[in-house]
């Protein structure tokens, strides 16, 4: 490997240098056989991109929105706890990475740092895990560990805030449908960083069910395996209004601390502008459907 990472993943080794065996297995790891984990990132191999050429992309827009809010770029940090472990600035080196980036970060509730200092590190948009009524969060990312948490709850939750509400975990139809049903604001495909149900399936894999669940009445995201910009251009093809990353902005915390954050967004952004370039788009919104093929529509474009 080069002495300076030139892709999102060799910071991955980095970081394996820089923490403990304890630390980075914490961070890298996921659920028993790791399957998930593994398909998370190899489903997106198996979704090619159809280029247009001829198009004039002279001037590359790669800005977008999300719930009324204007960034730079269809990626946002994903929910991640514990970034102290990875440097002793922890969660306020995320922020003001995301912040410089002119991006948003959702703040875990598992985080090193608290909601206040996060929040008054930087002049940002601030996502968080759980809901706290003083302290000026523009957005809400419901999780929990109550095992009687029920859709019901998510209605309880509309009533007592006027933020608006994303679910995360959403990976079929069936609840898609019932999350539009509760109200919810916003729905990201995830299946937690692949940490939780093993054999679950790849988010990637997920999303276009989702996206046509929803039918254009919420914004849906997508976390889970996002390595390249070609990753973020494909979900963006499929649907997704933006993506999270979550281990290369750790593994990128752990190896140069707020630097590493940001030297990570900004790989995925170039690669994202380059990707964007090469197949003919001038801005995100030109990203569509037309522009992937998927493994099954491969096989059939044979017979």
């Amino acid at each position: 490997m080069a002495a300076e990472p030139v892709n999102v993943n060799e910071f991955r080794e980095l970081a394996r240098r820089a923490l403990p065996k304890m630390y980075y297995d914490f961070y890298s790891g996921g659920a028993e056989d790791q399957y998930t984990l593994k398909e998370n990132e190899e489903a997106f191999g198996k979704i090619i991109i159809l280029p247009r050429i001829l198009r004039d992309v002279s001037g590359i827009d790669l800005s977008t929105t999300v719930l009324g809010y204007n960034i730079s770029m269809p990626v946002m940090i994903a929910p991640t706890g514990m970034h102290k472990l990875a440097n002793p600035a922890g969660e306020i080196a995320t922020a003001k990475a995301a912040s410089a980036c002119k991006t948003i970060m959702v703040l875990s509730s598992a985080s090193t740092c608290t909601l206040e200092e996060v929040a008054a590190c930087c002049n940002a948009v601030r996502f968080f895990q759980l809901y706290d009524g003083g302290s000026g969060l523009e957005a809400l990312a419901r999780g929990t560990l109550d095992p009687s948490f029920c859709w019901e709850d998510i209605r309880w939750l509309k009533s007592i805030t006027n933020l608006p509400i994303l679910i995360k975990g959403v990976l079929t139809h069936e609840d898609a449908i019932k999350a539009l049903e509760v109200g919810v604001a916003g729905i990201i495909v995830s299946n937690h960083g692949a940490r939780q149900l093993d054999y679950s399936p790849a988010t990637i894999s997920v999303l276009e069910e989702v996206v046509h669940a929803v039918g254009g009445k919420v914004p849906v995201f997508l976390d889970g395996g996002v390595r390249r910009g070609t990753d973020i251009f494909k979900a963006v093809a499929l649907g997704a209004q933006a993506v999270l990353v979550g281990r290369p902005v750790l593994y990128g915390l752990a190896a140069k601390g707020e630097y590493g954050v940001r030297q990570v967004l900004e790989m995925l952004m170039d690669e994202l502008e380059l990707t964007m370039a090469l197949s003919g788009c001038s801005s995100v919104k030109e990203i569509t459907r037309s522009h992937v093929r998927t493994k099954h529509e491969q096989l059939l474009s044979m017979l």
